[in-house]
């Protein structure tokens, strides 16, 4: 039986251990650090963890619609989307995931800029 990403990499507990030290990253970054002054990031770390979660294959759900409809008015640019991308790569790399996995999910998550970033 195969196991996917998500059981592979401890579940929801490492996941969200993981998406913590990612915050913490975007948070010291002065790029996208200003898209979050208002977030509450307990919430924005729960969130994330379903997306990571549903991308890795565990039990939750994200569609794309949704994501579109969470970033319509943040404006945030390519340059921010960027620096993000490569903080969650590092992240993932500094928690021990698996280069092949590391590709995997960058690929996923810049594959969805388009929800995201302004245009």
């Amino acid at each position: 039986m195969t196991s996917t990403m998500f059981e592979r990499y401890g579940g929801f507990a490492k996941i969200s251990q993981l998406v913590s030290s990612f915050y913490d990253r975007v948070l010291d970054s002065p790029l996208p650090s200003p898209y979050f002054a208002k977030t509450d990031m307990r919430r924005q770390i729960d969130h994330q963890t379903k997306f990571i979660a549903t991308v890795m294959g565990g039990p939750t759900s994200y569609t794309d619609d949704a994501l579109e409809r969470v970033h319509a008015k943040l404006e945030i640019t390519d340059p921010a989307f960027d620096e993000v991308a490569m903080l969650l790569k590092e992240t993932l790399e500094d928690f021990g995931v698996e280069d092949a996995d590391v590709r995997v999910l960058c690929e996923e998550f810049v594959s969805r800029r388009r929800y995201i970033v302004d245009r």
